[in-house]
């Protein structure tokens, strides 16, 4: 990186927004750890500001995350974004409290003097903002003023003029912040002064070259799922590399209705003798056959599907490596990027390496976008319109969406779920207004009645939500007459479910998928 953003990562999960929202503006970001911050990565990096992310901790506590020294070398213009605000007071002679009452949720802000970082649309206004804290500043230092304050008469916004550093209570990253993403985009051109550094092409000759370097003459696994990431992740190769890529499609039992089908029947006319499928649906069906609990699902995934490649690996000459279409938000909710403090989510089956026993190396060319970008980076190389809009399809598939032990009936009874449900969004062109729409079969039955009759069946919650990154996700709220005509679709269709539910949870709180 040369002349973009330091992020330093203090462990929160929006970290990644942050990022995400400077790349909006073609700008090149990094993020690393706050414990991996040496003098020799910022003369490497060379950024021309910092931003120091929020975090789980308490400046209060002992032994906290803190500011790596060498960051006052720099001389660059610095956010803080609530515990890196926090932070910037202590490390300049303010101080912080415990707060009587926590601030989390929606705030209004008072501006109380202009300053350039402020959003022109909050002039004169009272905006709204997201606040996620239990500490406030109870002292200013004396080189930092006090530009605005919440409803709460906490201190939300200081600046030092001067030394250009610059400290928020809130988090103008989430979309709760109103304009806060104008706040973000002042930082970054107006104070410290950044040109447009990042566009798509330019990642994907970069890519190309770095993919070329790394692998030579040597050949290259893919694991080839048909959703968007793993496609994505094989155009790139293949654009890269050529003929030396394999693509394997693995049908672990668990993909939608159809799909194993219509998957081999696309990549094998693009990829001819270099398309492999594999169906490994007994073993995968066997090893998780007493399994309940979904991270050790997702673990039990991991391992049966590195199994069945590193064995037809064995079957192909001078194979060195293993492509992944992993994403940033995979990692992110798995294990930090870079190493660092994000607390973990749930376990990811593409992410955190492979096995010593086998011996191919990882290439992830999409490690550091996220799904949004590969969608653009798709669209560039020429992908079908339908398989880059399609929605996110996680990597397990249908097994963590049947909460409890799974088997073939469960599968197949979700399939049918899942394709009534999909089908009706396409018919009423509702598909592309919804990031991920999915079924999830519940482990509980009710009882119904049809037909005169009693019945005990199993129950599904359909859940659909909007989203730009999958960090972050609302519910998608559909019409009385659209969830009726849903609901009645399933039941009607569908031998062994008797009653619809829907899950009107946003991301914060839960998760996207339900294990």
């Amino acid at each position: 990186m040369q002349g973009g953003i330091l992020i330093i990562d203090y462990g929160s999960q929006y970290t990644q927004l942050i990022a995400r929202k400077i790349r909006e503006y073609n700008v090149y970001c990094e993020i690393h750890p706050y414990n991996k911050i040496s003098l020799k990565l910022l003369k490497t990096l060379k950024p021309n500001g910092i931003i120091l992310s929020g975090g789980p901790n308490s400046t209060l506590d002992k032994g906290s995350p803190h500011i790596p020294k060498c960051i006052k070398f720099m001389s660059k213009p610095i956010l803080g974004i609530c515990y890196g605000l926090q932070l910037l007071i202590n490390a300049n002679g303010g101080k912080i409290k415990k707060s009587i009452s926590r601030e989390y949720g929606h705030a209004k802000l008072k501006i109380l003097r202009s300053s350039e970082i402020l959003p022109k649309e909050w002039v004169d206004k009272s905006p709204n903002v997201w606040m996620s804290h239990g500490d406030s500043i109870s002292f200013v230092p004396k080189n930092f003023r006090i530009i605005a304050k919440s409803n709460n008469n906490i201190i939300s916004i200081v600046e030092s003029k001067k030394e250009k550093i610059f400290g928020l209570q809130f988090h103008p990253e989430v979309h709760h912040t109103k304009y806060g993403q104008n706040l973000i985009k002042n930082f970054v051109f107006n104070i410290c002064k950044i040109k447009h550094n990042w566009i798509i092409d330019d990642f994907i000759d970069r890519k190309i070259q770095e993919i070329k370097k790394i692998v030579k003459q040597d050949n290259v696994i893919c694991g080839l799922s048909g959703g968007v990431d793993s496609s994505v992740t094989a155009h790139l190769l293949h654009k890269a590399i050529g003929s030396n890529l394999y693509c394997i499609f693995v049908n672990h039992g668990f993909l939608r209705k159809d799909e194993a089908n219509e998957v081999a029947d696309y990549y094998t006319d693009k990829f001819k003798k270099r398309f492999i499928t594999i169906d490994a649906s007994r073993i995968f069906f066997k090893n998780l056959k007493l399994t309940k609990d979904p991270e050790k699902k997702r673990k039990i995934i991991g391992q049966t599907f590195i199994e069945v490649f590193n064995k037809e690996a064995a079957k192909i000459d001078n194979v060195k490596f293993l492509a992944q279409g992993t994403l940033y938000p995979d990692v992110i909710e798995s294990i930090p990027f870079f190493g660092g403090p994000t607390a973990k989510i749930k376990t990811h089956h593409n992410v955190g390496g492979l096995p010593k026993r086998m011996k191919l190396k990882i290439i992830e060319p999409l490690r550091e976008l996220f799904k949004d970008e590969v969608r653009e980076v798709g669209k560039k190389l020429g992908l079908d319109n339908n398989l880059i809009k399609r929605h996110p399809f996680p990597g397990p598939g249908l097994a963590i969406r049947i909460p409890g032990k799974i088997n073939k009936k469960k599968i197949k009874l979700l399939q049918n779920i899942d394709s009534v449900y999909i089908n009706f969004l396409k018919e009423k062109k509702l598909y592309n207004k919804i990031w991920q729409a999915f079924a999830v079969l519940l482990p509980t039955k009710s009882v119904g009645v049809m037909g005169d009759e009693r019945t005990y069946n199993f129950c599904c919650s359909l859940r659909a939500v909007t989203s730009v990154d999958g960090m972050t996700a609302d519910f998608y709220l559909f019409s009385k007459k659209e969830f009726t005509e849903i609901s009645s679709r399933i039941i009607n269709q569908v031998e062994g479910v008797n009653r619809v539910l829907y899950d009107f949870t946003s991301k914060p709180p839960g998760t996207i998928e339900w294990e």
